[in-house]
């Protein structure tokens, strides 16, 4: 193993004894170095192979010639004393030589190097987490499954395309799921792939196994049945099959007898389910009510950016009220967004600072966690998909250097402020609609004034999650843009349709809470899954304490 690359692994070993590399494409990137050593480790392993094959040949090639001339006159050719020696020696000895070599294990550098790496690679759940986040960017983002499997992403630099092998791997981990809907998506495109040539050492019996279950699933019984033949038809052996084409042969015969006993008595009755076209599936609907709007978003649909309401945006420079830091060179400013107000800053962080923290916050990175809105713990959700990490200005000058910017550009506090936290999103990375504030029991009052969600989303049993902070509730947002993406990503606003493309160096900034101390609850937002590219962030949230005086209350509960 080279040193350059010893010392990677070393790195990696140290950094990743229990990562999700899933949820994060920054430490992803260590991956690579991790293959490229064991690349390097089966190449020495081939040589050693190759050396070892090239004495057994040439051995063999030696005695071919001798033991066709020996064979030809054997006694004659024992006739030579010296023949009849080497005869002897060669079974006793030089045979047993060969026989060490050819049992001699050159695998064991390698199979050694792989033992040790293997600890620390992927896991299952890494696995899984990854072919759900290609399903979630294919729902998200209404690409097929032929687009996604030939690699037809925009802004690609490495096009890369799926297998049958990993068509099927979709298919299998989407049926293990339950989710029959992605099942037959997968399924069915590894079985075109295979109808048309593609070597592999997936099996059409295999494939046609769960896909015919999957499609009984959606209740399209005879599309069940004439995949299910096609499988019997490859293999007449197949229990399973057979035993599923009965099954549904039964069920067939049995709606033909009840249609018949309906027109018999001349009764008609409205169908309790749908008619399924065949091999055409809704996607089932799932616990987010505002889905279909934050998809559309996300795919710059729907955004209601109207010629009125652009009149009302303008760009500035931002001077922080006159903050005697920015007299000189204040901030370029740009309205994204009227009401609820929010606005963007350009050139807020520089390159190399988005590299330094982005190097301090590499190492402690770990699962983003949510909070419970029941019990108030932390804990990781399949909805938010990215790793975190939180700097404080101890760790390094640039930390102090950005937490003052923000507090001169929004003229709020930073001493009753979280951490800066910094976070990276992995494949499909995304975070579901939420709230960066703590809800309050349910106020009715607020029905009237545009909180459309709070009607849906009764918060009256969350705990305050910022009590022990003794700081009060998260009065504002500051999100720094620490990289371009190169397609998907957005942050979005379902209840009013506003989509905000990230721009490296600048940042968003919007208050989460009235000037009352009420929640804004149109402030629910969503970082859209990240179709092509490595998404990088960081946020500071400010608190109400120690911002009284700087953001006075308003005279409305909603000003």
């Amino acid at each position: 193993m080279k040193p350059c690359l010893q010392l990677v692994f070393l790195v990696f070993l140290i950094c990743h004894t229990e990562a999700e590399f899933f949820t994060s494409i920054g430490q992803m990137t260590d991956l690579i170095y991790a293959e490229k050593d064991l690349v390097q480790s089966l190449k020495e392993y081939i040589r050693a192979e190759e050396a070892k094959l090239s004495q057994i040949k040439s051995w063999a090639e030696k005695m071919d010639v001798l033991t066709s001339k020996s064979t030809s006159d054997p006694e004659g050719y024992l006739a030579h004393p010296v023949n009849a020696y080497k005869l002897v020696k060669r079974l006793n000895t030089d045979w047993l030589e060969l026989e060490n070599l050819v049992l001699q294990d050159t695998t064991n550098g390698f199979i050694a190097n792989l033992t040790i790496q293997r600890q620390f690679f992927p896991t299952e759940e890494d696995e899984t987490g990854a072919a759900k986040a290609l399903m979630r960017l294919q729902d998200t983002y209404k690409l097929d499954p032929e687009t996604l499997s030939r690699g037809n992403l925009p802004g690609t630099k490495y096009k890369s395309s799926l297998t049958v092998s990993d068509c099927f791997g979709m298919g299998k981990t989407a049926y293990n799921d339950g989710d029959y809907y992605h099942t037959v998506l997968w399924m069915e495109q590894a079985l075109k792939q295979h109808d048309e040539g593609e070597d592999t050492t997936v099996s059409k019996v295999e494939i046609l196994d769960y896909l015919s279950y999957a499609v009984f699933q959606f209740g399209d019984l005879h599309r069940a049945m004439e995949l299910t033949r096609r499988l019997i038809s490859l293999d007449s052996t197949h229990e399973r099959a057979g035993s599923n084409l009965r099954y549904f042969e039964k069920l067939v015969e049995k709606e033909r007898e009840e249609k018949s006993r309906e027109n018999s008595l001349n009764k008609t009755t409205a169908a309790t389910e749908p008619v399924v076209q065949s091999g055409a599936y809704e996607r089932p609907l799932d616990y987010l009510p505002e889905r279909d709007i934050y998809e559309a978003l996300c795919r710059g649909e729907g955004v209601k950016m109207t010629p009125r309401r652009q009149k009302r945006l303008f760009c500035r420079y931002h001077n922080g009220n006159r903050n005697p830091h920015l007299l000189i060179a204040p901030f370029k400013e740009e309205d994204e967004w009227d009401s609820p107000h929010i606005v963007r800053y350009y050139d807020v962080m520089s390159d190399e600072e988005i590299e330094k923290i982005k190097q301090l916050a590499k190492p402690r990175l770990a699962r983003a966690t949510v909070r419970d809105p029941k019990t108030g713990v932390l804990t990781v959700a399949s909805y938010r998909v990215s790793k975190s990490s939180w700097l404080e200005e101890d760790d390094d000058p640039v930390v102090g250097k950005v937490n003052q910017r923000m507090q001169q550009i929004t003229g709020l506090t930073v001493k009753t402020a979280e951490l800066l936290q910094v976070a990276n999103y992995g494949m499909g990375g995304q975070y579901e609609p939420h709230f960066d504030f703590s809800r309050r029991p349910f106020d009715s009052t607020l029905k009237s004034e545009g909180n459309r969600l709070a009607t849906f989303l009764n918060y009256k049993d969350e705990p305050d999650a910022f009590k022990r902070l003794g700081t009060g509730n998260r009065v504002a947002t500051f999100l720094n843009y620490m990289s371009d993406v190169e397609a998907g990503g957005a942050t979005v606003f379902p209840d009013f349709g506003a989509a905000i493309w990230p721009k490296k160096g600048t940042a968003v900034f919007w208050y989460n809470l009235f000037r009352s101390g009420e929640g804004d609850y149109r402030t629910r937002h969503a970082a859209c899954p990240v179709l092509v590219g490595c998404k990088w962030v960081s946020n500071k949230w400010f608190h109400e304490r120690g911002n009284e005086f700087l953001r006075p209350c308003g005279r409305t509960e909603v000003d």
